[in-house]
């Protein structure tokens, strides 16, 4: 990734209390060599699904997803802490997500309809989690 979303996904994570920690587990992209972007795909989806923690709430981001508001945001990550498992937000890569993923995920959230890079998508993430912490804190980054 460029050192702009590095930092930039570094400034939010970094910011984030320890309860509500982000861990960013990044899955090696498959080499493309004449290969079909299915079969990419399905060794990624393979990847994915074996770096997941067991037993997690799994969000896959994708642009066909629900789009929500940060304040929902702010409420679902509520009630998904009051279950007391891990969330593990799925970014899929440049070909976007398998399949298997999507349907799998417990959800599917949008960021945008726009389709955007997934290192952009690590950091407009990361800081709209912030952001749903700082609301949930009643923390003045958030002044809506």
């Amino acid at each position: 990734m460029p050192a702009w979303i590095e930092a930039g996904f570094k400034e939010y994570s970094q910011r984030m209390p320890r309860e509500t920690a982000i861990h960013l587990v990044e899955i090696k992209p498959e080499k493309r060599s004449g290969k079909k972007i299915e079969q990419l795909l399905r060794t990624e989806s393979e990847r994915i699904h074996a770096a997941l923690p067991s037993g997690c709430h799994v969000i896959a981001m994708d642009e066909r997803g629900q789009q929500i508001t940060t304040m929902r945001l702010a409420d679902r990550l509520t009630e998904w802490m009051a279950c007391g498992r891990d969330i593990a937000f799925v970014i899929g890569g440049a070909d976007g997500l398998h399949p298997a993923i999507k349907s799998m995920a417990h959800e599917k959230l949008a960021l945008s309809a726009l389709t955007l890079p997934h290192g952009l998508v690590r950091v407009l993430l990361a800081e709209q989690l912030y952001r749903a912490v700082a609301i949930m804190r009643q923390h003045p980054y958030h002044r809506a």
